[in-house]
Order: structure tokens, then sequence, then C-alpha cells
């Protein structure tokens, strides 16, 4: 287990979330819930019958992760693509109502946006149906490419918020990877497979236990093989850290003079982990860009995933939330 951070300093990271300037690159999606209720099985088919009292939509993806930074405190800009249809108008629209800026958005008319529809009945999900266009054309490409080289700079850190619909590419990295040779950017990583041989030199990236295990190539099985794994990731990112989270374990930080901390899981009840990565990031990113350092940031997202898991459907929290889960655990 880890120390804890001295609570003075993490107050004052806090309290600095407020004027942190964040750009989120990655795929921006709606997540669409279907509320219900089941009282019987179909006499069409072994499948329940959901009886619909209510839907709700929510921003998700890279979107979520905008809106976790605001919710926060923090300022974020969103970079990614939307279709010209209704899903991606209300992105948007979304996008807008929480402050958020939207000028690093490319709308391409003819592609689909990316969104998730969960039914969920008794707080349990039945079945999720996605629709997604995940090749995206060369010019909304090259729009994001110019986006990025003439803005990059400008931000305290960088969340690449990577769910592998075409948005965060080799190229797209190297970019990136070359805009910090000019000047130091913090670039934070939820990373995903399709990518895993491109990000090299970030300062942070949060793979979940899964994807640390398949990015290492280290069947992860116990505490020698999740140190391994970490170690093989920081070798192979050139990372200043990576850090695993592994559901009701918690979650655990390394980085490269051999140092391993761990963080058990603060949630007090779970209802649903829907987005709670791009919790995680989120909070770290803002950490970072706020003065905090990286066990500092850690600690902090820890807190913060412990509280919107116990919430239902895609899910933000309060810098206040944050520093009462931090007071009800001293």
């Amino acid at each position: 287990m880890s120390p804890r951070p001295d609570p003075r300093r993490v107050r004052g990271v806090i309290r600095r979330f407020a004027p942190a300037r964040l750009l989120v690159v990655g795929d921006l999606m709606l997540d669409h819930f279907i509320w219900g209720r089941v009282d019987r099985i179909s006499p069409e088919a072994p499948v329940p019958v959901v009886h619909v009292t209510h839907e709700t939509v929510h921003l998700g993806g890279a979107a979520n992760v905008v809106h976790n930074i605001r919710a926060l405190g923090g300022h974020a800009t969103a970079c990614g693509v939307v279709g010209g249809d209704a899903d991606g108008q209300r992105i948007l629209r979304e996008l807008a109502a929480i402050g958020a800026s939207t000028a690093g958005v490319v709308v391409t008319a003819g592609s689909v946006t990316t969104s998730k529809t969960r039914i969920v009945a008794h707080n349990q999900q039945v079945v999720r149906f996605d629709r997604e266009h995940t090749q995206h054309d060369t010019a909304a490409a090259a729009r994001l490419a110019a986006f990025l080289r003439r803005h990059a700079g400008r931000f305290d850190a960088i969340v690449l918020s990577d769910y592998g619909k075409g948005v965060i590419t080799a190229g797209l990295l190297d970019l990136l990877r070359r805009a910090g040779t000019r000047r130091p950017l913090r670039l934070i990583v939820d990373p995903k497979k399709p990518n895993f041989a491109h990000y090299r030199g970030v300062t942070l990236a949060t793979p979940n236990l899964q994807e640390a295990a398949d990015a290492a190539g280290v069947e992860i099985r116990d505490d020698a093989s999740l140190r391994a794994a970490g170690a093989r990731l920081l070798d192979r990112w050139e990372a200043q850290a990576v850090l695993v989270t592994r559901g009701a374990q918690g979650m655990s930080l390394f980085t490269p003079d051999g140092r391993v901390r761990h963080f058990p899981t603060v949630a007090q009840q779970v209802f649903d982990v829907t987005g709670a990565g791009d919790t995680v990031v989120a909070t770290c990113a803002l950490a970072l860009a706020s003065g905090a350092r990286l066990d500092e940031a850690a600690w902090l997202a820890n807190h913060a995933a412990g509280v919107v898991i116990g919430k239902l459907g895609t899910a933000t929290l309060s810098a206040a939330e944050l520093r009462a889960s931090l007071a009800s655990t001293r």
C-alpha cells in the first residue's frame, strides 16, 4: 500500500484545478441508456421483455473525459471527429452546455457518430448495441493534425482518450511526439490495443488489468507477474509512469525508479463501472496539470473512481465530492 499524500498538498492540488487548461484528443461518443424492468420472458424467444420506464443520454468516450474535467472544475477543449448526424449535433450541444470548447472537433457529413446504447433493467445491463464509424477520411485527419500543430503547446496537459475508433493513429501520436521535442508536453494516455506499439514518450498511461497484460505480453496472475508487466510497459512506452487500474484490487503505479505503489479501492459500493476509466484519466491529467506528483495524481484518481462507480450510468463527480471522499478515509 502506498503512503497517503500530505492532505494539505492534495487539497492545494484540487484548488488549482480551476485554472488548468486541458486538451482531450480521442473518440467522441454518445452513451444512450434505456432504463426499465423485467417481469417476464418473451413467448417469441428465450429473452427478457424489458418494460421501458425512461431514457437518458450522456457524453461518452473522450467526450466523457471532457465532462469529467469540467465537473471537477478544469477547462477542457475537445478534439475529435463527429458525424453530421443527430448524435454528432447532440455531442456538440452537450459539450457547449457544460462549458467545454469544441474548437478541435471536426464534423464530417458522411460519417456516423459513435454511440453506445445500453438497455438496463433492475440496475443490470441486459444488452448493448453500438453504432460506429472507425475509418475517418484523410480530410478529417488533416484538420485534426492542423489543429494539434497549431494549439497543442498551449495546454497544461493533453489527454489521449483512445477507444480504438480511428481518431488516435500512429501518425497523430508521432505528430505529438515531435511537438513535444519543441515544447515539453504532458501526455496522459488511456490506451487501446490497436496503438499499443505506437505509444512512446508519454507522461502517464492508464491501462486496465487486461490491457496491461495484452500490451506487455504477460499473463498477470499474481504480484510478481503484475510487476513484470508494469516494468515492461514502462520500457516499451518510454513512460514516466504507468498506472494499472485493477478493479476491486484498486490501482498500481509503476515508475522507472523501480518503485511500485499500490492504492486499494475506496469504493463503498459498485453500481456501474461504465466510464470509470474516463474518470481516472481525467483526474490524473487534471491533477498533473495542477502541480501534483504522480503518486498524488494516482491517489486522487483512485478516490474519484470510487465515487463514480457508486453511481448508475456514465457518471462524473465534483471537486466537492472528491474532497469528501478524501476526508472520509482519514
